[in-house]
């Protein structure tokens, strides 16, 4: 977590690009990005070096030729401000862009960047700020990276907006990675998910860092995002890199464009926020998503396209606005009766509107299925959020309430536990479905004191009060209701009488408050005299 003193200088920052021209928040971000990179570099070489002088050797493919000494961070930092301003313009930038050809994963998106950093004065002190910040520490630069990014405060030109770090947090806690998933999101942006997702490895699945396997899966193979904004590519690979994944997938791509329509059953898991842009071109959408939903509508087309990149027995948990839930269109319907009928909706959780503020006022939910292409639903988890921790207003302040750690605790808990029940091999699904079951149904009966104590996902579940914030709805009556997904199709709303006083009593208590302020404000005026 940052000091005070490190977001005091963050924010300094930050006004001394706006006073410098340079106010939108992007536009800033990605100019420290630039910054960052080239600190990176040389701070690669400096490892390279280190361990060339204790071999004797020569260094192994060094990044700086003796020739671009002065190109290093460690060397520049310390010149005046025209002179440190014009290296990194002139010479120091055109080199960081000609390294589109590497195998670093944020250099391939250098060719066209532009320095703007125009003042020499908004330069030295951006380079101070980084100099200062031990960037050593992978958790003090990953949480400064994030509270740059927490300075976004408008949704971008395609709608998507940043989705807040603890709803990134409680949908990885509600999927729970493994150490072999291959974790996508379609929609990247600045890798939100990607991140909370490495961040809960670290926290939950430390043995991933003492296997060498796993480590390389964790550096190279598990993290996979795609977008079409150059921009939020970079901010996103920067973010990944600063929260130690080496050498993340963020890669250049139009989710639904045909360009890609090739792509499929790669993943294991995905954790998304796709955007709500409205409507695309027809002719530029991939055929194979128009013959499971036809429309143009991208928060639908991002459903099939979820299934298609998963794998068999891969799960999803993604952010879709209220009108995928009941929308009365045929697409809409299409969608829902795909995930209900095809594969295993497990949970929807509604959201309140305010919890995207201040970027979108829009209610949402967010869809919990398995891909299993053989059916599955029984029964649909339900849960009506109210509050999330936060105030759900423009400013959002923190409060006290909050229903994050009884939505985790009750998803997770949401089937009894029953003995001697959990026999997915018994289920007409495959194999892959199976062994994901009995992962995310913590089926393991070898971890149970004593007995065979097994989770059964046929149980009755355990709350079917409908006046409650969570419960469960029979798969029959989904269908019956056209596939209404929405909560407030099946909850039931207790209404209190309420009981007010006579208005003669109403008004003689309000005479009596009156009269008592009179005399209080006549015994004031006597003090004052």
């Amino acid at each position: 977590m940052i000091t005070g003193e490190i977001r005091s200088k963050v924010d300094k920052l930050w006004e001394a690009f706006w006073s410098g021209g340079i106010s939108n928040p992007l536009t800033v971000i990605e100019q420290v990005s630039y910054l960052l990179f080239i600190k990176r570099l040389d701070d690669i070489h400096i490892v390279k070096e280190k361990k060339a002088n204790r071999l004797g050797i020569e260094i192994e493919k060094p990044i700086f030729t003796q020739e671009e000494q002065d190109l290093r961070w460690s060397r520049f930092k310390d010149f005046e401000a025209e002179q440190m301003h014009s290296i990194v313009m002139n010479k120091v930038f055109p080199f960081m862009k000609d390294l589109a050809s590497t195998s670093e994963s944020y250099a391939k998106y250098m060719a066209d960047a532009i320095f703007m950093i125009q003042k020499p004065g908004l330069l030295v002190q951006a380079v101070d700020m980084i100099n200062e910040i031990p960037m050593d520490d992978r958790d003090t630069k990953g949480d400064l990276y994030e509270y740059m990014l927490s300075k976004l405060s408008t949704s971008g030109q395609n709608g998507q907006f940043r989705t807040p770090r603890h709803i990134i947090k409680m949908m990885v806690e509600l999927m729970q990675p493994k150490a072999d998933d291959i974790i996508c999101d379609p929609a990247c942006g600045s890798a939100g998910f990607l991140v909370g997702a490495g961040e809960y490895l670290r926290e939950k699945r430390p043995e991933i860092f003492n296997e060498r396997e796993k480590f390389e899966h964790f550096n190279k193979n598990m993290f996979k995002g795609f977008d079409f904004d150059i921009t939020m590519l970079r901010i996103g690979c920067m973010n990944m890199i600063l929260h130690g994944v080496e050498n993340p997938h963020i890669d250049y791509k139009d989710s639904l464009s045909e360009d890609n329509s090739q792509e499929k059953e790669e993943c294991t898991l995905i954790l998304a926020n796709p955007p709500f842009k409205g409507s695309i071109d027809k002719k530029n959408i991939a055929k194979n998503l128009l013959s499971e939903v036809n429309t143009a509508k991208t928060e639908l087309l991002f459903l099939p396209l979820m299934l298609r990149l998963l794998k068999v027995g891969g799960r999803c948990a993604v952010i879709v606005p209220d009108g995928v839930l009941f929308g009365a269109s045929k697409a809409h319907k299409d969608v829902r009766k795909s995930l209900v009928d095809k594969h295993k909706l497990e949970a929807v959780i509604s959201m309140p509107s305010g919890v995207f503020k201040p970027y979108a006022g829009v209610s949402t939910g967010i869809l919990i299925f398995t891909k299993t292409n053989s059916g599955g639903t029984d029964k649909v988890w339900f849960y009506d959020m109210k509050a999330d921790g936060y105030s759900l207003d423009d400013k959002r302040n923190e409060i006290e309430d909050n229903d994050i750690p009884d939505i985790i605790e009750k998803f997770h808990s949401r089937y009894s536990v029953l003995s001697n029940n959990c026999h997915p091999e018994q289920n007409n699904n495959p194999p892959e479905f199976k062994n994901r079951h009995m992962e995310s149904n913590n089926c393991h009966p070898e971890r149970s004191e004593g007995s065979n104590a097994t989770c059964d996902s046929s149980a009755e579940p355990q709350n079917d009060d409908r006046k409650a914030k969570n419960f469960f709805v029979p798969v029959d009556e989904i269908k019956s209701n056209d596939y209404d997904l929405s909560i407030n199709r099946y909850k039931e709303i207790e209404y209190e009488e309420v009981q007010y006083d006579q208005p003669e009593q109403i008004f003689q208590e309000v005479s009596l408050l009156e009269a008592e302020i009179q005399d209080g404000l006549k015994e004031l005026e006597g003090l004052l005299r």
